[in-house]
């Protein structure tokens, strides 16, 4: 069985960010989902043994994660088969599986409980992986979170994003709140709550921090929030508005929206509010700035061509170059962690929308069936997008796979649900 120190850590983050947060919210997300995807993999997986002592039914939410994703076919295989079960890898593939995820729960004498699993494929009649993770109780679903993950990327090839976070605004009553849960909704706690409104929240690279922007003082300015630490530092407090933070890929830094100097123009700051320097100069207004991937550019929204489009430009400033030419009406840029995509807003035909670009050949494609779309947000592993719409006069999230196949609602009763922010892959 493998432990790494990797996990261990990857769960004191979680521990210390539990720790921070203010109260868990009132209401969990629900989650719907519509749509498969392509050649999905049939995957048999087994209830875990003994797993009914634990807070969760650590097989349970495996079986959640990956269908979820679309990738895969569940079957279930209607029997409790550990790690340590005879297994015949035959059957199972003459059952239409093409693998077999086996498990068990046990609980330690210091009262954790430790999670083991094995990945059979039944193809090739080999094991593909196991792991065994020792968590604390209320940590038992971020195991399952890992071995999802594991399995997702034994089986596809890619990381998979299950043990991640987001973080989002909800508005109940007159009360804005912060929130952060898990990938799937569960477990959300508040980080923040205000009067006034938050807006904008945005991760650090190592998922410790959040900046955002919060108008308690009765004007927007940048925080960043370190989740670790519990302190709150002011990032940008200028004259005028302070907006739209995005973090640099190693985390010194802050793209910013900000009118200190007249129309709203895009700077950078360190993270801790030295060193402020203004990029663009143009008689538009240029914001929602947004790093590339290798933190060598920094795309942004600008109406300097007439209406709203994304340009791109050196993060040393300088002459910025249009991205999006489809439709008059382009805001929100997001780009993927490859780098190789460019998620956006469009208006057209009065729908907000959510379009995805091809950065190599500028070929785009809409994403989303919904008409009030804004704050896309990729999945670390770039896979899946997450954004805010709106049902039934309700502002929700909503997820939908980067090739448009699989769609996922995410809704609750306790308020509207905007500003979602996609966690990074936890180190």
């Amino acid at each position: 069985m493998i432990k790494t120190n990797i996990y261990h850590a990857f769960l004191r983050t979680f521990a210390i960010i539990a720790l921070f947060v203010a109260g868990v919210a009132h209401a969990q997300l629900r989650v719907e989902i519509a749509g498969v995807g392509a050649n999905q993999i049939p995957v048999a997986i087994a209830a875990f043994g003994n797993e009914s002592i634990a807070p969760h039914r650590v097989s349970e939410i495996i079986k959640a994660d990956l269908t979820r994703s679309g990738y895969f076919k569940i079957i279930d295989t209607g029997s409790v088969l550990t790690e340590n079960s005879q297994v015949d890898l035959a059957e199972w593939k003459s059952r239409g599986a093409d693998a077999l995820v086996v498990g068990s729960v046990e609980k330690l004498a210091d009262g954790r409980f430790d999670v083991k699993y094995r990945l059979f494929d039944t193809v090739k009649a080999a094991q593909l992986s196991s792991l065994a993770l020792a968590a604390n109780p209320n940590f038992i679903r971020v195991s399952a979170h890992k071995v999802a993950d594991d399995i997702f990327e034994k089986l596809t090839g890619i990381p998979g994003a299950f043990a991640t976070r987001i973080a989002y605004v909800t508005k109940a009553g007159k009360e804005y709140r912060l929130e952060i849960a898990d990938s799937d909704g569960q477990g959300n706690q508040i980080a923040l709550r205000s009067n006034e409104p938050i807006i904008s929240p945005s991760w650090s690279p190592d998922g410790t921090k959040v900046a955002y922007v919060s108008f308690e003082n009765r004007k927007p300015v940048i925080y960043v929030q370190d989740l670790v630490t519990r302190q709150r530092s002011v990032a940008a407090n200028y004259k005028g508005s302070n907006s739209a933070p995005a973090w640099s890929p190693d985390g010194r830094r802050l793209a910013v929206a900000l009118s200190r100097d007249g129309l709203t123009q895009i700077y950078i700051v360190n993270t801790d509010g030295t060193g402020l320097r203004r990029l663009s100069n143009s008689g538009g207004i240029d914001t929602e700035p947004q790093f590339s991937a290798d933190g060598q550019s920094i795309y942004f929204t600008s109406d300097r061509s007439g209406g709203p489009q994304i340009y791109r430009m050196s993060v040393n400033g300088g002459e910025a170059r249009r991205v999006t030419f489809g439709g008059s009406y382009n805001i929100s840029p997001r780009v993927s962690s490859d780098g190789k995509s460019l998620a956006f807003i469009s208006r057209r035909e009065g729908k907000f929308q959510l379009y995805i670009q091809d950065l190599t050949n500028g070929q785009e494609q809409r994403l989303s069936d919904t008409v009030k779309d804004e704050s896309p947000s990729f999945s670390p592993n770039g896979k899946y997008l997450m954004y805010a719409t709106e049902s039934g006069r309700r502002g929700t999230l909503a997820v939908v796979s980067v090739d448009g196949r699989v769609k996922q609602s995410l809704s609750t009763q306790a308020g509207d649900i905007r500003e979602p922010t996609w966690g990074p892959f936890m180190k």
